[in-house]
C-alpha cells in the first residue's frame, strides 16, 4: 500500500490547525490508612486547612491536621468504602454551605443537601461555614427586644435581637421546648429561624418538625440536621453551617434566630475527631481549643450598626448538665462566652413548675434593655419577690407561727409561681403576659384559691379582649403602659376591677366564672 504525500500533508496540517494546549493540573494524594471517619492522606503538600478534599467514591472530606508527612482529613460521610491506597484530590475550596431564602422551610444536612424529599435547594450562592465574627466597632448594644411568649422569660430573663443567652439544665428538663415555643411566637414577625439537631435522635428531630409544621412554623425555619446516627465530622460543622445560613439574613439587614440543640454534643463529637487525630488531650480529654471551637461560633451572634444594616442573629445554645453539675467544664466555658443563663432545675420541673426555671440562678446580663417598657414598669421587683418568697417558704417549712403581712407575702408568692406556670407551645402575646404579671403583682389574684390560678387567668384575658379592645391595642401599639404615682394603671384596674367583681359574684352563686364571658 502506498501513502499519497498530498493526503499526509493535508492530514498533518488539519492536526496543527485543531491543536489546542492543555494542561490537567490537579493536587492529587492517596489515603495512607482510614477508619472512624478519619483518613490519613499523603502527597497534598499545598492542601489548606479547612479546605474541601475529595475521595475517589465522591465523598467530601475536610482537611483537618497539616502534619509533616500527612493530612489528618475527617470524612463527611460514608467513610466504609473508602480503602488504602485510593485517589484523593484537593479541591481548592473552602467548606461552603448554600445560603438565601431557598433554606427557609427545608430540612437539610449540615452541607446543604435536603432531607426532606422537596427536591434540590434552588440557590446560587454559597459561603464558607468559617468566619471571623463582626468587630467591637461593627456592633451596636443589644436593646431590641426579642419576644419568648414564655412570661417566666420575658419578664425576668429577656432576651434581645443580637445576645446569646443560653439555657443549661438536665436531660428532660424542657430545655428544647423554650426553645421550639421562642420559633412558634416568632410568627407574624421579621424573625427567621434556625434550628440546629446535633446528635439528637432521628425520632426527637421528626417530632420537632411536626410540632413546626402543625403551628405554621417551617414557613420561616430551618432544621439542619446531624443526627446521631450521622459521622462525627458532620456534627462537628453543623452548627458553623446553620450559623453561615444564619448570617445571610443578618448581613441583609434583616433579624435571624439560631438554636443550638446542644453543644454539649458538639464538644463531645469534637473531642472525638481531636483523640482520633491524636492531638494532646486536656481536661476531661477535651483538646486544649475547645474554648475557641464554641467562642469563635458564639461571637458570630450580634446586632450590627446601622451602617452595616442593623440586622441581628441571636442565638440559643443548649447545654445538657449531669444531675445539676453546671461547674462542669463545658457549661462554664459557655457561660462565660454567652450573654447570660437560663437554669432549668430538675427539682422544679417534677414539682409541676414547667417552665422550670431557677430564678436565682438565671440572669440575662442585657437586662431591662431588651424588654418593652411596659413590662419593664410591672415586672421591675418581680425576681426579688420570688426569691423572698422561696426564703420564706424553706422557713415556714419548719412550722414556725407567721404573722399576718409574711403569711401574705408568701401567699402572694405561691399565686405568682402558679401564674408563671405555662403550657408547651402556647406562647403569650407580649402584652397579656403584661397584663397577667400586672393583675398578679397588684393584688388581684390574693382572693383566688391557687388551683383556680390558672383558669382565672384565662378568663380575665378573654374580659379583657373582650371588654376592652381599645385598651390592649393602645398597650400593643405603645408597648407601654401609664403608671401614676402609685404605680397603678386607672385604666387597667377599672377593667379588672368590674372582671374581679363579676368573677367572684358568680364563683358564689356557684356558677362557672367563665360565664361571664
Amino acid at each position: 500500500m502506498r501513502f499519497k504525500p498530498d493526503e499526509i500533508l493535508s492530514v498533518i496540517q488539519q492536526e496543527i490547525q485543531q491543536y489546542r494546549t492543555r494542561i490537567d493540573v490537579r493536587h492529587v494524594g492517596r489515603v495512607l490508612e482510614v477508619g472512624d471517619g478519619i483518613a490519613r492522606v499523603y502527597g497534598l503538600a499545598d492542601v489548606m486547612a479547612g479546605e474541601m478534599v475529595r475521595f475517589a467514591n465522591g465523598v467530601y472530606g475536610l482537611a483537618f491536621n497539616l502534619e509533616e508527612n500527612s493530612v489528618g482529613v475527617i470524612i463527611l460521610g460514608d467513610y466504609l468504602s473508602i480503602r488504602a491506597g485510593d485517589e484523593v484530590e484537593s479541591t481548592g475550596q473552602l467548606l461552603s454551605v448554600p445560603v438565601g431564602e431557598a433554606v427557609l422551610g427545608r430540612v437539610i444536612d449540615p452541607l446543604g443537601k435536603p432531607l426532606d424529599g422537596k427536591g434540590p435547594l434552588q440557590t446560587t450562592e454559597r459561603r464558607p461555614i468559617e468566619r471571623i465574627a463582626p468587630g467591637v466597632a461593627q456592633r451596636q448594644p443589644v436593646k431590641e427586644p426579642l419576644q419568648t411568649g414564655i412570661k417566666a422569660i420575658d419578664a425576668m430573663t429577656p432576651i434581645g435581637r443580637g445576645q446569646r443567652e443560653l439555657i443549661i439544665g438536665d436531660r428532660k428538663t424542657g430545655k428544647t421546648a423554650i426553645c421550639i415555643d421562642t420559633i412558634l411566637n416568632q410568627k407574624g414577625t421579621d424573625v427567621k429561624c434556625f434550628y440546629v439537631a446535633i446528635g439528637q435522635k432521628e425520632s426527637t428531630v421528626a417530632g420537632i418538625i411536626d410540632v413546626l409544621q402543625r403551628h405554621g412554623a417551617m414557613q420561616y425555619t430551618t432544621v439542619i440536621v446531624a443526627g446521631v446516627s450521622d459521622p462525627a465530622a458532620l456534627e462537628y460543622i453543623a452548627p458553623y453551617a446553620g450559623c453561615t445560613m444564619a448570617e445571610y439574613f443578618m448581613d441583609r439587614g434583616q433579624h435571624a434566630l439560631i438554636i443550638y440543640d446542644d453543644l454539649s454534643r458538639h464538644a463531645q463529637s469534637y473531642r472525638q475527631l481531636s483523640l482520633l487525630m491524636r492531638r494532646p488531650p486536656g481536661r476531661e480529654a477535651y483538646p486544649g481549643d475547645i474554648f475557641y471551637t464554641h467562642s469563635r461560633l458564639l461571637e458570630r451572634a450580634a446586632k450590627l450598626s446601622d451602617q452595616l444594616g442593623g440586622g441581628s442573629l441571636t442565638a440559643l445554645p443548649i447545654v445538657e448538665t449531669l444531675e445539676g453539675e453546671i461547674s462542669a467544664y463545658i457549661p462554664t466555658n459557655v457561660i462565660s462566652i454567652t450573654d447570660g443563663q437560663i437554669y432549668l432545675q430538675p427539682e422544679l420541673f417534677f414539682a409541676g413548675q414547667r417552665p422550670a426555671i431557677n430564678v436565682g440562678i438565671s440572669v440575662s446580663r442585657v437586662g431591662g434593655h431588651a424588654q418593652i417598657p411596659a413590662m419593664k414598669k410591672v415586672a421591675a421587683g418581680l425576681r426579688l419577690q420570688l426569691a423572698a418568697y422561696r426564703e420564706l417558704e424553706a422557713f415556714a417549712q419548719l412550722g414556725t407561727e407567721l404573722d399576718p403581712a409574711t403569711q401574705a407575702r408568701l401567699d402572694r408568692g405561691a399565686r405568682m409561681v402558679e401564674l408563671l406556670k405555662q403550657p408547651q407551645y402556647q406562647p403569650m402575646h407580649v402584652t397579656d403576659q403584661v397584663i397577667s404579671i400586672y393583675a398578679g403583682t397588684r393584688g388581684y389574684l390574693d382572693p383566688i384559691p391557687i388551683e383556680e390560678v390558672s383558669a382565672w387567668e384565662q378568663a380575665m384575658l378573654q374580659y379583657v379582649h373582650r371588654h376592652a379592645p381599645e385598651l390592649w391595642q393602645q398597650m400593643t401599639d405603645t408597648k407601654d403602659l401609664n403608671l401614676n404615682a402609685q404605680g397603678r394603671c386607672p385604666e387597667l384596674d377599672a377593667v379588672l376591677d368590674r372582671f374581679q367583681h363579676e368573677y367572684l359574684q358568680q364563683k358564689q352563686a356557684n356558677q362557672t366564672p367563665t360565664a361571664l364571658l
